[in-house]
């Protein structure tokens, strides 16, 4: 059993260790999100009638497709997160004025049974003491 154990470790561990291994061969390449234009390097072939082919390289701008899109549904989420912690904000105040109240109320319940007790009490011990004076006076 002691064997099958440390098999079963060994096993694991190895393949932890691999997953690692093959993880380092695979990178992670972000998207650029910024406003920036990317170069590309265009070559053309021009043919002279009398000379060699010669390569100008011809620089163009191209702007990422969809890149002003990305931006503005990150403002958008940014605005939309402002707005949620603007309510949660709300929500809290709300329950922090509905707390405020609730353990007012309690307290204010708590002595109120405690005043209703010591008036029960009260009342019971003037009975107690009706009881007693109509007995000594039989």
């Amino acid at each position: 059993m002691n064997t099958f154990r440390n098999l079963t470790v060994a096993l694991a561990l190895t393949l932890s260790i691999s997953g690692c291994a093959f993880a380092e061969s695979t990178q992670f390449t972000p998207l650029n999100f910024s406003n920036s234009t990317y170069t590309s390097d265009n070559y053309t072939t021009v043919i002279a009638s009398t000379n060699s082919s010669t390569t100008t390289p011809a620089t163009t701008t191209v702007e990422l497709t969809g890149n002003q899109q990305m931006q503005s549904a990150i403002s958008e989420l940014d605005n939309a997160q402002v707005e949620v912690r603007n309510e949660l904000l709300n929500y809290k105040t709300k329950y922090s004025e509905v707390d405020a109240k609730y353990t007012a109320i309690k307290n204010e319940r708590s002595e109120l049974a405690k005043q209703v007790k010591a008036t029960e009490k009260r009342i019971k011990q003037l009975d107690k003491a009706k009881e007693k004076i109509r007995k000594n006076m039989m």
